[in-house]
């Protein structure tokens, strides 16, 4: 494990080997990058990140969190080739707002605060460093759809567009669905879909629940539970009431 006084020298051989890869006689697919071919490998490599987390994996998590950061490095050779800004101002940057955002930790009047306030407080800061035209300014278009309709509909509450209470947002749940049951065409399902997915959201927002970590954790248990099944000798055969019989027994001991 590197001590403290090597981490301030040891990302400049990172930087130095993209230097090598972009440059003069460097790797030719490395050279034909731009920020967009680049992009869809951070976003894979983020969610590699998270998935060594969930399986607390963390010699896989060391190994993913240097990907990521590589692709950090990546970004910011290729603007600094176009004479926009280099890793270094990254870093700076990054540092800067980390300071801007604690102020009861770095502000001349340090104090004690709790969780819920700290993250109140970097909201008012962040909400005065760059003003939005629109409560909804900010919210990735890159984000999974399900994280991005949460985000939404919480931005959107934040101005008191919302239901009352919990009970609203399920009555709007199932108006959706009986919506979706009548639309005639394959372009009606599929907006009627929309609506109903985006209601779903916000009926679980109001009961305090994560969208995002309850489809994840339902998936999880639907692929834990397929995976046992699927074992068992001649199951693509099976009738389907024989798969029945196995997907309950595996169900009962979960």
């Amino acid at each position: 494990m590197a001590g403290r006084a090597g981490q301030e020298w040891v990302i400049q051989p990172l930087l130095d080997v993209m230097a090598t890869l972009r440059g003069p006689g460097g790797c030719e697919w490395d050279r034909a990058q731009d920020f967009a071919s680049i992009a869809p490998y951070t976003l894979e490599e983020a969610h590699e990140v998270a998935d060594a987390i969930q399986r607390g994996d963390m010699a896989d998590l060391c190994e993913e969190l240097g990907d990521l950061l590589l692709q950090v490095v990546f970004h910011a050779r290729m603007a600094e080739e176009a004479g926009h800004f280099g890793f270094a101002d990254v870093a700076a940057g990054i540092t800067a707002k980390m300071q801007r955002r604690h102020p009861h930790i770095f502000g001349d009047a340090a104090e004690k605060l709790t969780a819920s306030a700290v993250k109140a407080n970097w909201e008012t800061i962040k909400a005065a460093e760059k003003p939005r035209l629109s409560a909804l300014d900010g919210v990735a278009l890159t984000l999974p759809a399900l994280l991005r309709a949460q985000k939404i509909s919480a931005r959107a509450a934040r101005t008191g567009f919302d239901w009352p209470d919990a009970n609203g947002a399920l009555a709007k749940v199932h108006e959706e669905m009986a919506e979706i049951a009548a639309a005639r065409t394959p372009a009606e399902r599929k907006e009627e879909a929309g609506d109903l997915l985006f209601a779903t959201v916000n009926w679980l927002r109001h009961l305090e629940v994560d969208a995002e970590d309850a489809l994840r954790l339902a998936t999880a248990k639907f692929e834990r539970r397929f995976r046992a099944i699927e074992t068992a000798e001649g199951f693509a055969g099976l009738p389907l009431d024989a798969k029945e019989a196995l997907w309950q027994a595996v169900k009962a001991g979960n």
